[in-house]
């Protein structure tokens, strides 16, 4: 079958053969019909610090898909050839404490799909029949491929109560643009995005913020005074792993607020902790989504109407990756999808 390697230990990937995955008795094995392109992804291509550390070559890469079940081992239940299907793309040991109270997703042992083994740019792929989602109701092949990073967004922005709240993202990547819309649906009163991106802010706009603003030419502050905030925002999402960002979001944070922290920061950072005491601020780290009641409030939020096409503003066949990938890469495009029918 045709894969999207990292063949070797240098910048750039491969599309090459390799065999068909083999499964167990608890496996399934999946057509894969839509990728979508993540930011490891784009790490691993360019073989930055983190990928030379993180990555074994060779590694057939991606994460994010939509696909449909070709075949099931012999101790796979309610699970049947046909299904459309995603997929978990952390795979946990199930044996730590976390994962015997029903926390998996903060095993220790995780191993990510496309990472420590074998991935979804691939014409097929198999994962442990736990780690499957089945679609159970008619959703668009595109958004079900971006499961993975939606699932990123609404983990974030549920991590506490929105209704009613003034919320505040740093940065207009895909899953803030999603954490964007999602704020929006579940109630929240205004939701104000950041980055320095104007094409990705237009973006965020179409997808419901409340304000995109470009913190190139305005502070956070400008955001306040524009919706007549008294005393900062209740909720802020940190999508960006930028200090700056992080450091404008503690500023402008109200007496209480909280925080919840998706951006992985390229190296360690100061903030005004002081202020983090005398404020009384919460912040609170999220990696990953929570097996798998994240999936279910996905799911749940597509069949009330919660809409990201916005988000989507590029698709492929999959042997274009290059071309994919280089869109992917810009600071304009939201999520860009390979499709593996094509």
């Amino acid at each position: 079958m045709k894969a999207l390697v990292k063949q070797h230990a240098e910048p750039g990937l491969w599309l090459v053969d390799v065999p068909e995955p083999e499964i167990g008795p608890g496996d399934v094995l999946i057509k894969v019909l839509r990728t979508g392109i993540c930011g490891t992804d784009l790490h691993i291509r360019s073989w930055d610090a983190w990928a030379r550390q993180a990555v074994s070559t060779p590694r057939v890469l991606g994460h994010e898909f939509v696909g449909a079940v070709a075949a099931v081992g012999a101790d796979v239940e309610d699970i049947a050839v046909g299904d459309t299907v995603s997929g978990e793309g952390h795979l946990v040991c199930g044996k730590c404490r976390n994962c015997l109270a029903g926390r998996r997703h903060l095993c220790r042992s995780t191993v990510g799909l496309g990472v420590g083994r074998d991935g979804a740019f691939a014409e097929y792929v198999a994962l442990p029949a736990s780690n499957v989602w089945v679609h159970r109701t008619q959703v668009d092949l595109d958004i079900a491929a971006i499961f993975d990073p939606f699932g990123n967004a609404v983990h974030t922005a549920l991590s506490f109560p929105l209704v009613g709240e003034d919320v505040l993202i740093t940065g207009a990547g895909p899953i803030g643009i999603m954490a964007a819309a999602v704020a929006r649906h579940a109630g929240a009163r205004n939701v104000v995005i950041t980055d320095v991106s104007e094409a990705r802010l237009e973006i965020a706009r179409k997808a419901g913020a409340t304000l995109a603003l470009n913190v190139s030419e305005h502070g956070i502050a400008e955001a306040q005074r524009r919706l007549g905030l008294k005393e900062g925002f209740d909720i802020g999402l940190e999508m960006s792993g930028r200090p700056e960002a992080m450091r404008d979001m503690v500023d402008n944070m109200t007496h209480g607020g909280r925080i919840a922290m998706l951006g992985l920061p390229a190296e360690e950072f100061a903030v005004d902790w002081s202020k983090i005491v005398t404020s009384m601020i919460t912040v609170k780290g999220i990696y990953g989504r929570e097996m798998y009641e994240t999936w279910y409030s996905m799911t749940v939020l597509l069949e009330a109407g919660l809409d990201l096409t916005p988000v989507i503003t590029g698709s492929y066949g999959y042997r274009d990756f290059d071309t994919a990938f280089d869109e992917a890469a810009t600071a304009r495009s939201g999520k860009i999808i390979l499709d593996w029918t094509r």
